[in-house]
């Protein structure tokens, strides 16, 4: 048995030293169109160049984020099979039933970057600014139906959020990608949504949505004329997404150090980070424990506001 475990010991050791060696697959947990997706796709490249091996991006939608983070918490803990976490991921460990793996053991690589929602309205919509929506809601209670990304997505709750401090009522409406969800925001079969303003920025910029806040802590450079929703009138109101990188429980150190490298010197890359910044995200880039200690920080207060709002998912 000792030399058994010597010898798996000096395996790992051997594979650690190789890696790479072929293609990484880094997995995203939702369709394409999406922050979630986005992000490792404009990264993939450049990590590809500093390991010498092809970073392929594969989404795995559905299941509430469940199904992609199930599949790669029972991967092989080579480095080889990388999942791109989401707050999505976050939520489903405290609202999620029956979930078949610890949120918690994940290993850390790094939490890539930060971004705030945005809360958009179809044009037709009546209300021009939010406290107009907030009364127009008051006044038709149900009448009002929002998109979500799942019933374990920031949008859903964050939506949540505002319905508790609010005590407006709206239908919800789930689906398993953005690009669905944006076709009917545009098209009125819903009348708002909370989403990533990456995802929401082109069709604000170009007339086609309209802002009625936004969820980070100060006014962003992109939209200068749009609130926060602290200022109008929710007093710490604070809602931010945040995409990182997570290898399977038990992936060697040395090759988590190497993965972390070759991430956070991509995402330092110039012209990757403008694109980022331009895009609204707020570039992490951290070490794997700072990003472990992320995690958890995260899981405690998505949790709370899950108990808050009652979300559960059976």
């Amino acid at each position: 048995m000792l030399l058994a475990c010597v010898a798996i010991a000096s395996a790992s050791t051997v594979s650690a030293k190789g890696f790479p060696d072929r293609p990484i697959t880094v997995v995203v947990p939702v369709g394409p169109g999406s922050a979630a997706d986005l992000v490792p796709r404009l990264l993939a490249e450049k990590v590809g160049a500093l390991l010498g091996q092809q970073i392929i991006v594969l989404n795995k939608p559905g299941g509430s984020t469940m199904i992609a983070n199930e599949y790669v918490y029972r991967a092989p803990p080579d480095g080889y099979t990388l999942l791109c976490t989401t707050t999505g991921m976050v939520i489903a460990a405290s609202a999620a039933k029956n979930i078949a793996y610890d949120t918690s053991k994940f290993t850390s690589i790094t939490i890539l970057v930060r971004s705030p929602l945005a809360l958009a309205a179809n044009l037709n919509f009546p209300p021009r600014n939010f406290a107009d929506f907030i009364e127009y809601a008051k006044e038709n209670p149900n009448k009002v139906s929002f998109g979500s990304l799942g019933f374990t997505s920031s949008h859903l709750l964050t939506a949540e959020k505002l319905k508790l401090e609010t005590g407006i009522q709206m239908v919800h409406i789930p689906y398993n990608g953005a690009s669905a969800a944006h076709v009917d925001l545009l098209s009125g079969q819903i009348q708002i949504m909370f989403d990533n303003l990456a995802s929401l920025l082109p069709m604000f910029q170009g007339g086609k949505l309209r802002p009625l806040a936004v969820t980070s802590p100060k006014r962003v450079p992109e939209l200068p004329d749009v609130p926060t929703l602290a200022e109008s009138g929710l007093k710490d109101f604070e809602s931010l997404a945040m995409f990182g990188i997570a290898a399977p429980p038990g992936t060697p150190k040395d090759v988590v150090a190497k993965l972390n490298a070759a991430f956070v010197e991509a995402l330092a890359t110039p012209e990757i980070r403008q694109r980022l910044i331009d895009n609204s995200f707020e570039v992490i880039g951290n070490s794997p424990e700072a990003a472990d200690a992320y995690l958890q920080k995260e899981l405690a207060r998505w949790g709370a506001i899950v108990r808050a709002a009652n979300v559960r998912l059976d």
